[in-house]
């Protein structure tokens, strides 16, 4: 038995019922997971999802604030039922999905349908009233995220300070034009979608807080490498109608502000040795990427949609 399969029964005698299982290595399966340990564990009657959490993700992330918020998703109907935790060893099981496939960007081109439906999992999620915990405040995560890769003397992409300064007209056109906030799951990775073809669910909320809707949408355009047909569909079924100029501006913005703010969580991934990917290299790109957008005469213009509203 490996150590992370102890890890997985022990969390499981946790749980009464599950007090008595004995697991063989047949039944767990590691999924994938850039920053965790994540396990299918398949049992005679119901399958669990079983979450070990990685080296170093105490340093930026809250795991009370992240079983709070998980449990408010899964109450809003858009996420899996959390069966049990403990946030302060960042542990936890939850209900598997079934009959569902793991999202990615060439699953979000083939599948018809697939961004409207997670169009319509964020406006769940958004409307559902849940109050979610932590306030997810981009340019105050940017500056605790440096404090951190200082701490590691770690190194940065050529220019990173520059794009920081050029954002600061973003800062200022968002918080003179704020939007309501609502419950966002805030990292919309690809994987962290299940479709069945009918619905998506979403998983993994470890970042998620109370934030502007439209960040969630730009990310996740920008994680499933969205042609902007894809765009204008997952905008669409969201508002169930023609967007505002305003809205879809910050749609757009925060496909910017998103690639800047990720730069840094990769770089950290990189500081702390994560084998999990070439971090340097996901950081370096989603780096170049921001340039390219906020140096566009697109992004000027969509910061006058929000400014006139």
């Amino acid at each position: 038995m490996s150590e992370y399969t102890e890890i997985v029964q022990q969390a499981l005698r946790n749980v009464p019922r599950f007090s008595q299982v004995s697991l063989n290595a047949d039944q767990i399966v590691r999924l994938g997971g850039l920053t965790n340990l994540v396990h299918r564990v398949e049992l005679d009657d119901e399958t669990l999802i079983v979450r070990i959490p990685g080296k170093g993700t105490e340093d930026y992330i809250d795991r009370a604030v992240e079983l709070h918020n998980a449990r408010a998703a899964a109450s809003a109907g858009v996420s899996a039922e959390v069966i049990w935790a403990d946030a302060a060893a960042g542990l936890m099981i939850s209900r598997c999905i079934d009959n569902i496939v793991t999202m990615t960007p060439d699953l979000f081109r083939s599948r018809a349908g697939a961004p409207q439906r997670a169009a319509l999992a964020f406006r769940m999620l958004h409307q559902s009233g849940q109050i979610f915990r932590f306030r997810f405040e981009l340019f105050s995560m940017i500056d605790d995220y440096l404090k951190i890769l200082a701490g590691k003397d770690a190194q940065l992409p050529d220019g990173y300070f520059e794009i920081v300064e050029a954002a600061h007209p973003v800062k200022d056109v968002l918080s003179t034009n704020p939007a309501e906030l609502a419950p966002c799951h805030c990292d919309p990775l690809c994987e962290n979608f299940l479709d069945d073809g009918t619905r998506m669910w979403i998983v993994d909320w470890e970042y998620s807080g109370m934030n502007d809707p439209m960040w969630d949408l730009g990310d996740l355009s920008v994680e499933a490498e969205f042609s902007k047909e894809q765009d204008q569909a997952m905008m669409q079924a969201y508002f169930d109608g023609q967007p505002t100029d305003a809205d879809f501006g910050r749609m757009i913005v925060y496909k910017a502000m998103c690639d800047l703010l990720w730069t840094l969580w990769g770089l950290i991934q990189h500081a702390d040795n994560n084998p999990a990917d070439d971090f340097w290299t996901y950081s370096v790109n989603r780096f170049e990427r921001c340039k390219a957008l906020m140096q566009s005469p697109e992004f000027a213009q969509q910061l006058d949609a929000i400014r006139t509203g």
